[in-house]
This record gives C-alpha cells, structure tokens and sequence, in this order.
C-alpha cells in the first residue's frame, strides 16, 4: 500500500523526508517559502521546518546557485531551486565552472552536495524561451550528473537520491507532467542514479525514452502491439550517468533501436546515445538506428505548431514501424 499522489506534489513530500531525514539539508529559491513555490510544488515546507532551512532569496539565479555552492563547502547539502530551467542561462558560470569542477580542481579533497531543481520542458504553452529541455545544455560539462524523472514513484525516490548524491546534481522536472498520478509506496526511500527501467518488454525493438516522451513511447508501444510489433521501451531515468548496458542487452533480444527525445538533434542526449551503441555494439544491430527528435527549430508558442514540435505517437509509431520492416 501506498498513497496516490500528481507529480507536482510528489516534489515537496520528497524534500520534506530529506529536510526530516538530515538537518544539513536546506531548500533555496524565489518564492519557494510562504509562497510554496511558482507552481505549487513546495506548499507547506516553510510552515513545517522554518525559514532558516526553506528559504526565499532575491530574484537571482547567481545568488541562489552561488549561495548553494557556498553553503555546500561550509558543509550544508543545499536543494536550490530555478523556477524555468531556461533561466539556468543566467547563471551558467556558477554551474559550468564552479559547481562542476570543484572536486575536481581540488584532487577531490573537497565535494559540493548541491541539488538543482528546475522545471523543463515543452508542451505546457510556456514559449521560447520557457520551454526549453535544457537538460542536453550539460552533457558537455563533466562533474554533473543528470536526472531526469518521468513517474512519481522515480520522481520520489531520484530525488531523495539525488540530495544523499556527494556530487553536483542536476533535476530536471517536466512542467508538462505535473498532472500525472502514482503511487509513493510506504516505506519507499532514495534510488541510486544511472539506473534505468525497462518498463516494458518485447523481441521486436528497443525504444528509449525519457520524461513525457516516456508516456508516448508506451502509448506507441500498445499500439505497435495490436499490430503485432513487440517492443521493449526503456527510461533511462537519468542522462548521466546513463545505463548503457540496459541499452545493450534489450538490443542481444531485438537489434533495432529507436530513440525518441523532444530536443533537437544537435548536441542531445539522444544523438550521444546512437553514437555510444553503434560504435561500442555495431555487431548488435541489424538495421541502422532511428532517432525521432524534435524540429531544430525554437520551441513554438502557438500550440498547434508546438504540438506539432514535439514528436508525436503517430511519429514515433511510424518511425519504429519502418525500422522493423528493414
């Protein structure tokens, strides 16, 4: 048994067990206190553990990623928050050359426990320049790691795992899936990051997918099913470090592989990913890999040429349908 929760609030029950479990836990960022947070995902945190731990800071994205940096070598494990991962632009020095490469540039003598939580993603009618799936902005900068959950019961424990993690940790929430419902078992605590979910099975094709591209993926999967096209579908759960051999293995079974992302190609997770397979596993495959990704064009604002960006099920039906005919 367990209780049924949406996404958005599955975000604060998560922070609330780690804010109890360890007083060197705090919580940071615009409007995340009394307000309980942009878009209601932090409600009752500051009513419960106070404002010396669920605190609200200036409109800054410096400040708040400085800050967390600061308080994680006085030896805090800080979760700071940036409202829209666009905006994580702003403060990009604090992250790319100081948060990332602090172990690092001390021999690893020092670490930075620091969370950032930023809500990403299109599909919600946010725009250009809110809707952004920033996650493939960090791939390039070794000493991040990368989560990015798609499911409540991952969301929960991903993150709890990200705040026990002693390395930076970046946690990409999908503003698209704050509606979608789980279950958070009792008793349920942290997952280990880079391990994925096959979450569901077939001989025919791989399909990988992460956050709402998940949710389509399955939903192409049932339909490829009825045609009598079986496919194992498998969420990575986190970009870095990423489980390749979960990847491997279901290709032994089905030697195709579909990835399907809502980014652009360039420079994505999933372009990285064909690349990995294809030269580490070129005796898997028995056709070339697909991926199906988003135009390389900015998010639209107009939400018929923004549903029309981001990969479809019928895109993602047809794509894996041709591939498996090859």
């Amino acid at each position: 048994m367990g209780e049924t929760m949406n996404y958005r609030q599955v975000i604060a029950r998560a922070l609330a067990d780690e804010l109890a479990a360890d007083p060197k836990v705090i919580f940071i960022g615009e409007d995340v206190g009394a307000a309980g947070g942009a878009f209601k995902s932090t409600v009752g945190l500051h009513e419960r553990f106070g404002s010396d731990r669920v605190r609200d800071t200036p409109i800054s994205e410096q400040a708040i990623v400085g800050a967390a940096i600061g308080a994680a070598m006085m030896g805090v494990r800080p979760v700071a928050e940036i409202m829209f991962a666009d905006f994580a632009g702003v403060c990009f020095d604090q992250i790319a050359n100081q948060l990332a490469k602090f172990r690092y540039m001390t021999d690893g003598q020092a670490r930075l426990p620091v969370t950032i939580r930023m809500a990403n993603g299109a599909g919600g009618g946010f725009a250009a320049q809110h809707s952004q799936p920033a996650e493939n902005w960090f791939l390039n900068i070794p000493g991040l790691k990368i989560v990015v959950p798609a499911t409540v019961p991952d969301l929960y424990g991903l993150m709890r795992g990200a705040i026990r993690d002693d390395d930076p940790v970046l946690f990409f929430e999908h503003k698209n899936l704050f509606a979608v419902k789980g279950e958070v078992e009792d008793g349920a605590g942290p997952l280990p990051l880079g391990v994925a979910d096959v979450v569901r099975r077939g001989a025919d094709v791989t399909i990988v997918a992460t956050q709402q591209m998940r949710h389509r993926s399955v939903e192409a999967a049932e339909r490829l099913a009825s045609e009598g096209v079986e496919a194992t579908v498998i969420d990575p759960r986190t970009l870095v470090p990423f489980d390749d051999d979960a990847v491997a293995d279901s290709l032994r079974t089905t030697s195709r592989l579909v990835v399907v992302q809502e980014a652009p190609q360039a420079g994505s997770w999933g372009a990285s990913l064909v690349a990995r397979m294809v030269t580490g596993h070129f005796d898997l495959f028995d056709a070339a890999p697909v991926l199906v990704a988003a135009d390389d064009t900015p998010v639209p604002y107009a939400g018929t040429l923004e549903d029309a960006w981001l990969p479809s099920v019928d895109r993602i039906v047809t794509e894996t349908r041709k591939l498996v005919s090859y």
